[in-house]
């Protein structure tokens, strides 16, 4: 471990340079070689790869605290890093099934979903704290947080629901029927909450200030995670191989295109412009959201989940608009 952070350490000079101070990076967590891949969008080259025992999934990128968090459900360990990532700066044992993890940078807060106890961990960002415990459906999976930090919002795969809390008092205020066992859960930019609809392959929308279901787009086969850019929302399809294409507002189909082996974590570039899909075929997909082309193949560790936010914008953009409508 100690060698592959000096690697990464003198790879990361590298980054600081004119020609690629602006770039994105990728946190891919790597789960069948424990590992996190760190990758320069803008070379579209992984720059280093860092230990992560445990199998890690869960990724939540959080750039105003100069930090990354990971989830690894096998040794249940839940770990800080810095950015860019480089030895663990703190980590913490949790009880239950670990799985997905949101960050509440301003309130510094870190959430993590415990799949076996229909539980929320909130926990402290700098000590790792816990400091509450919210109960939701039977086994929440994906977690997001509003854009305006209003709302947090779970995804009950069993419970065929989302639950929505007040993100400032993390009282519940919604618990939405859905489509068959979400699995990934996303705030769109205009504030509205999406669930990826394992089960039913659909993508349900809801308002959460009324917890209304606002209606459903149709995807391809197990869909898992959804993001958006240029007023589209693009869903990963696990069995289908591909990403389906939506409009934000009509929730017509626009497109799909196809990615390569088991599509799973997605998330947009700071300037809306690029989608990134990580793949077990050891690989991130990125595609121009104007277009919607294929524009690069970036290799990753062995079998990337990259499930949360994983994409954070380089040193110097820290603050600019993560989305472009």
């Amino acid at each position: 471990m100690a060698n592959s952070c000096r690697l990464l350490a003198v790879a990361l000079v590298g980054l600081t340079t004119p020609g690629s101070a602006f770039a994105d990076y990728a946190y891919v967590t790597n789960q069948s070689s424990s590992d996190l891949s760190v990758i320069d969008l803008d070379r579209m080259v992984e720059v280093g790869r860092i230990s992560v025992p445990g199998q890690p999934a869960g990724i939540a990128v959080a750039p105003e605290l100069g930090a990354v968090f990971t989830v690894s459900p096998d040794s249940k360990m839940l770990r800080r890093y810095g950015m860019p990532a480089g030895a663990p700066a703190a980590e913490r044992r949790l009880d239950g099934g670990p799985i997905g993890v949101a960050v509440d940078e301003r309130r510094g807060r870190v959430f993590v979903s415990d799949w076996y106890n229909a539980r929320v961990f909130v926990i402290a960002a700098d000590s790792l704290a816990t400091l509450n415990v919210l109960s939701t459906g039977s086994a929440p999976a994906g977690l997001a947080l509003s854009h305006d930090r209003q709302w947090l919002a779970t995804a009950d795969r069993d419970a065929n629901q989302i639950s929505i809390f007040d993100a400032e008092t993390l009282t519940l205020r919604h618990r939405v029927a859905v489509g068959s066992r979400p699995f990934g859960v996303t705030f769109s930019p205009d504030g509205r909450v999406f669930s990826a609809d394992v089960g039913s392959n659909t993508v349900t929308a809801v308002d959460p200030v009324s917890g209304r279901v606002l209606g459903h787009a149709a995807t391809r086969e197990r869909p898992y995670a959804v993001a958006f850019a240029s007023g589209r929302g693009f869903v990963t399809n696990q069995y289908d191989d591909s990403v389906s294409v939506f409009d934000a507002q009509s929730l017509a189909a626009v497109a799909v295109i196809d990615t390569g082996e088991y599509p799973e974590g997605i998330d947009t570039s700071a300037d809306g412009r690029q989608i990134v899909v990580a793949k077990f075929s050891n690989s991130l997909t990125v595609i121009d959201s104007e277009s919607l082309e294929t524009i690069g193949e970036i290799a990753t560790g062995d079998g990337p989940r990259a499930f949360g936010r994983f994409l954070a914008p380089a040193p110097g953009r820290v603050g600019e608009p993560a989305f472009r409508q």
